[in-house]
């Protein structure tokens, strides 16, 4: 296992849970990952990723919500937990995401590449 691995593992781990509203996909829009993060997704080809884009979506939000919600990137588990990414319905955890979580997994996203889903 790589250290971007291993760190990806720990801020799953410590980014809290929160409840959408449901069918809300507010958040869904284009987003980056890194490399490990794309590692774990299927593969959408690019007339799927124009598709998406075109719409401002996600590739792989599909007509029932996040078809990769399992294993969704970070960025996508930060939306809501952060006033940086909130919410634009004001929904959050009990508890927001510590803040040196929060500032190791956004020195992560600027240490790493990330390409566009």
């Amino acid at each position: 296992m790589t250290r971007n691995s291993r760190e990806i593992r720990f801020f799953r781990r410590h980014i809290p849970l929160m409840h959408c509203i449901p069918g809300c996909h507010d958040c869904c829009g284009p987003i980056t990952a890194s490399s490990e993060e794309m590692a774990r997704l299927p593969a959408k080809n690019e007339a799927d990723r124009s598709a998406a884009l075109a719409e401002l979506n996600c590739s792989y939000l599909g007509t029932k919500g996040c078809e990769i919600y399992l294993e969704r990137p970070l960025v996508c588990r930060l939306f809501g937990t952060t006033a940086k990414l909130a919410c634009p319905h004001g929904r959050h955890p009990e508890q927001m995401i510590a803040p040196e979580i929060e500032n190791r997994i956004f020195q992560y996203f600027a240490d790493n590449r990330h390409v566009l889903l």
